[in-house]
């Protein structure tokens, strides 16, 4: 990832990996129950109970005004499935422009409710206000989880050598957001509406959980990491995986599914896919032994799973191979989404 120099201000979104892994490196750690701290590219703190570890993630959702309480909890119960663990309790902060109805809050404890009630998720606290000076919704999640110890799953864990699966395509949760916060450019620039609707359905057809391939991959066995790319897209998260696992990568270009809406709105906006906010595509890493089983109980199951590289050592890098030739792969100091809502 691109560096910033001190005195610099940062662009919306993530904080670039070499600022939060020195931040994170003066952080004290002396309980013994914490397995897992924080790290650049985990995807969630692990907790010793016994036989089981307890796993808590918070993740905000920034980017949407549309469904944002719904998102909130997809995002984080994707994080705590990609640590092979079950989330099963959810806590909520949405802070909201003043002026808010009350039907809009309504609505946006209903969202919650609804994807805490279809994945089996207990709401069981949280905090809501009107907060001065903010010009959208910002709703802030905490999911927790829980996995019996010795079957949780690291980023950490990719080792040089296993194959890299990438479940339906990049930029599923980005191309909906395109089509739900940018539709008057997209139809400006020649869109179709029914490729915008289509678009903005994304988020329930494919669909942004990872929940289910990552149950689905985890019993397959051989599994040694999952992550969900979000803020940043593919790019990143392959990114903040070599990081988290001490490794380099190569990647087929040719391979990475694109899907054909996708395509056609980041086009349209002059976005690249690589670097658009991906929820819904699932990173996974197996041994060479285990890729194809694993490919094939995701496939088996009617989730597309395609691979597309390869895990190396560190001194590799992170490449890109695409038409014989090989590149570094992109770096984005910004997820896509947040430079054209900011344009």
């Amino acid at each position: 990832m691109t560096s910033h120099p001190s005195g610099e201000g940062l662009p919306a979104g993530k904080l670039p990996g070499e600022l939060l892994a020195r931040l994170l490196s003066r952080i004290q750690r002396d309980d013994p129950r914490v397995t897992v701290g924080p790290g650049v590219g985990e995807d969630a703190a692990f907790v010793d109970f016994g036989d089981t570890l307890l796993v808590a993630k918070s993740d905000p959702v920034t980017f949407a005004t549309d469904l944002a309480g719904w998102y909130t909890v997809q995002v984080n119960a994707n994080d705590v499935a990609c640590c092979g663990a079950i989330p099963k309790w959810f806590l909520g902060t949405a802070l909201l422009p003043v002026g808010t109805t009350p039907r809009e809050v309504e609505a946006l404890f209903d969202q919650i409710s609804d994807a805490c009630d279809a994945l089996g998720i207990t709401m069981i606290g949280g905090h809501t206000e009107m907060t001065l000076d903010l010009p959208r919704p910002i709703i802030a999640g905490t999911m927790l989880g829980e996995v019996t110890k010795g079957e949780e799953v690291m980023t950490a864990g990719a080792r040089p050598g296993d194959r890299v699966i990438l479940t339906k395509g990049i930029a599923i949760e980005g191309t909906s957001l395109l089509a739900r916060e940018m539709r008057p450019q997209l139809e400006r620039s020649g869109v179709a509406a029914d490729v915008i609707d289509r678009a903005a359905n994304y988020l329930y057809e494919p669909g942004i959980s990872v929940v289910p391939e990552a149950r689905i991959a985890h019993a397959a066995g051989g599994v040694t990491s999952m992550h969900d790319p979000t803020e940043g897209g593919l790019a990143t998260a392959l990114a903040e995986l070599a990081m988290a696992s001490r490794t380099g990568v190569a990647i087929d270009g040719n391979a990475v599914p694109v899907l054909p809406e996708s395509a056609e709105l980041c086009a349209a906006l002059g976005v690249d896919p690589w670097g658009l906010i991906s929820s819904g595509a699932l990173l996974i890493t197996a041994g060479p032994e285990s890729a194809s089983g694993v490919a094939t109980a995701l496939t088996e199951a009617g989730i597309p799973a395609t691979e597309i590289g390869e895990i190396r050592p560190a001194g590799d890098g992170l490449m890109l191979r695409r038409d014989g030739a090989e590149t570094a792969l992109p770096a984005f100091d910004r997820d896509e989404l947040a430079r054209v809502l900011g344009e």
